[in-house]
């Protein structure tokens, strides 16, 4: 099994999104294996998107995700970085495919409601950088 990080972004929560967001997440076979709502600082913002500093988008990004609370997301299944990435959709809520979280709540390229980690080492780091190991949840199965 693989796991995921994905993150419910302030737009999210400011539209009342996220149960409709987590329920299509359920839908779609997903066990959530930590869940936990947060507000990030501009410090801790900064060192999460570190590897965007510098860019010009990162400003508006650090501004975005600390204007309100979000909700932060193990996920696990099969191919979840992959699952997880096609059940977003692009970036761009105009190019997403119908179904997708970011078709449906998404407002535009910058506010796109949530996140998700892109390669498998991206998913260890932003994990642990939210939860600790007793955070999260194993399988009862």
């Amino acid at each position: 099994m693989e796991q995921t990080l994905a993150i419910l972004k302030p737009d999210c929560l400011q539209n009342r999104n996220a149960g409709k967001v987590l329920d299509m997440i359920l839908e779609a076979g997903f066990k959530i294996r930590a869940l936990r709502m947060t507000r990030m600082t501009q410090s801790v913002a900064e060192s999460f998107y570190a590897e965007h500093q510098g860019k010009d988008f990162f400003p508006g990004l650090i501004n975005y995700i600390t204007e309100a609370p979000i909700i932060v997301a193990v996920l696990e299944k099969e191919n979840a970085i992959m699952e997880w990435r096609e059940r977003m959709g692009k970036t761009n809520p105009e190019e997403a495919a119908e179904g997708t979280v970011r078709k449906r709540f998404a407002e535009n390229v910058r506010r796109n409601v949530v996140h998700g980690s892109d390669s498998s080492e991206n998913a260890r780091r932003e994990i642990f950088f939210f939860f600790t190991e007793t955070n999260l949840l194993q399988s009862c199965e």
